[in-house]
């Protein structure tokens, strides 16, 4: 992914240049690797020089990596705080040897000397909740010497575990740590996520990004004008009817004449679809193969034309801005958020297959009755109706292809604000696909290293000296998977931060001026609420000085 294809967009936003500086820092500070976004605090030193571990043989899972250097454990300390359970028993550990009264930051070679020493010992539970805590640090501010911290995880980090799970037979455990690697700053807790992008059923881009709490949107297409309705929500029913596969004689002749270029239709479906607030609707569709495109319980989005209340009003005319050949409302195309596969809906066909064909024996007839009419009245009158026909039914297709599809657009100065979210949304998309190839690729990759490691450890247990050549073999492609991965690994986090920033673009452009503008109504009517409660007490306080006036009044009436 070029930088410049990437920042161009974000280059025509306003107030960017802390994004332009972080993107430039991604790609020309470190070269290949990843650079670290966001200011480092100072870090704790201790006394103790910095030493260079060699690595343990221990079986396939001994030649983890060499252990990183380290500036705050020596071996004693580090062989203690590898053997503890979990990070948080880890950090105390740290706390007594450094005492209590002061705290700091675990910086990351020490990070490193950790799970590299806990892996190469068996202890995979500390590595891993090592691995998530250095996930959920961050720089809040405040002192820095009130407690003990880890560090921010880096791609060694992330390589050293990934590789380190794989040699010890976790494959499970290391395919998590993939799939975390693609969120940048997301603990595995996370319920509040970016959300799914849905791309125009018509122009096959981003426009829209369906979140957990949404269920019914009304979005606009910057590239093709036409508004599409998103219905998002869990399948609660779901019927399917596989059609079958011969094609009437009529339907084969209107497709050898091009006047039917429809899509041959293989299954319809039927799906109750229900939004997070209750509302449920039906959607009838109908797909190409045979193939389901979700199943019951799944979360999905469709997109379907704009329905016929979303009209845009010129004059005494309703312009409904929807697709052309299309329905209002009718569904296009329907995203499931489980892994973001789309999949392009059709119109399904009527239920009795006459009604298709029942058109053309009722106009046959009419138009053979009125000619035979018209034949008896004037023998050239025949011929006369059937060019004005003929002529009506061409200036009605131009006008239904044509002119109605250009009239139905919206007008360009109405999209152009939205153009430069949905040009991010669509570098996303991307992006988001990038990713997702790479870790399918890296998956791979560690169940062929874990086979590597387990075959290894077979020819070690065999003992014989017939298989050192073929250990030496194994070895080498094992190194070679590791160097694969950790490239991988590398392209995956600059992916992911790059991804990171563009989702706090648009949230900042969508989501935070949302709660800006909510905040400003609830102020709003509060001032309102006050100013009526004031009038009320003004009223009230009228009221009380007239009767007052009327009694002093009646008072000094008497004798």
């Amino acid at each position: 992914m070029s930088l410049r294809v990437v920042s161009s967009v974000f280059y025509r936003l306003p107030n960017l240049h802390e994004t332009r500086s972080l993107l430039r820092s991604i790609f020309f500070i470190h070269g290949n690797k990843p650079a670290c976004i966001g200011r480092r605090r100072p870090i704790l030193h201790s006394s103790y020089s910095r030493r260079r571990s060699d690595s343990v043989s221990v079986g396939a899972a001994a030649d983890v990596s060499e252990s990183p250097s380290s500036s705050l454990l020596d071996d004693e300390l580090l062989s203690s705080v590898s053997a503890v359970r979990d990070a948080d028993e880890a950090l105390d550990m740290i706390s007594d040897r450094f005492g209590s009264d002061r705290g700091g930051i675990v910086e990351i070679e020490d990070c490193r000397s950790i799970i590299s020493a806990a892996v190469s010992r068996g202890n995979v539970e500390l590595a891993l909740s090592v691995f998530y805590a250095m996930r959920a640090s961050f720089d809040l501010g405040g002192s820095e010497n009130d407690r003990w911290r880890w560090s921010r995880p880096d791609v060694e980090v992330y390589t050293m575990l990934v590789n380190g799970l794989a040699a010890s037979l976790r494959v499970s455990d290391s395919l998590t740590i993939i799939r975390d690697i693609c969120r940048v700053g997301i603990s595995p807790a996370e319920e509040v996520p970016f959300g799914k992008i849905v791309r125009c059923p018509s122009c096959l881009i981003a426009i829209a990004v369906a979140q957990p709490q949404h269920g019914v949107q009304i979005v606009s297409c910057a590239n093709c004008r036409y508004q599409y309705e998103l219905f998002s929500g869990d399948i609660t029913s779901m019927e399917s009817e596989e059609l079958g596969k011969d094609i009437p004689l009529w339907e084969k002749g209107l497709r050898l004449i091009q006047i039917k270029k429809n899509k041959l239709t293989s299954s319809v479906h039927s799906i109750v679809v229900q939004t997070p607030s209750g509302t449920a609707r039906t959607h009838r569709f109908a797909t190409e193969t045979a193939e389901l495109p979700a199943q019951e319980g799944e979360r999905v989005t469709i997109a379907s034309a704009a329905p016929s209340n979303a009209y845009r009003q010129v004059g005494p005319f309703k312009f409904i801005p929807k697709a052309p050949n299309l329905y209002p409302g009718e569904p296009m195309s329907l995203t499931k958020h489980k892994d973001g596969r789309e999949s392009l809906l059709l119109r399904p066909p009527p239920s009795k297959d006459g009604d298709k064909s029942s058109f053309l024996i009722p106009l046959v007839a009419v138009l053979a009755t009125g000619d035979a009419a018209s034949g008896i009245i004037d023998p050239g009158l025949p011929q006369l109706l059937s060019v004005a026909a003929v002529t009506s039914l061409a200036i009605g297709a131009t006008f239904n292809s044509f002119v109605l599809p250009q009239l139905n657009q919206l007008p360009e100065r109405t999209v152009d604000v939205i153009g430069i979210k949905q040009q991010l949304l669509s570098q996303y998309d991307v992006l988001q696909r990038r990713i997702r190839d790479l870790k399918e690729a890296v998956e791979k990759e560690v169940w062929m290293l874990a086979r590597m490691c387990q075959l290894e450890n077979k020819i070690l247990a065999v003992g014989e000296p017939a298989y050192r050549t073929r250990r030496t073999r194994v070895k080498m492609v094992r190194e070679s998977l590791e160097n694969s991965i950790k490239g991988k690994i590398e392209l995956i986090d600059s992916f992911a931060r790059i991804s990171s920033m563009i989702e706090i673009e648009v949230e900042m452009d969508s989501d935070v001026l949302a709660a800006e503008a909510v905040n400003n109504t609830e102020n709003i009517a509060q001032q309102i609420e006050q100013m009526m409660e004031l009038e009320n007490l003004e009223e009230k306080w009228k009221l009380q000085a007239e009767a007052n006036d009327e009694a002093e009044r009646l008072l000094s009436s008497q004798p």
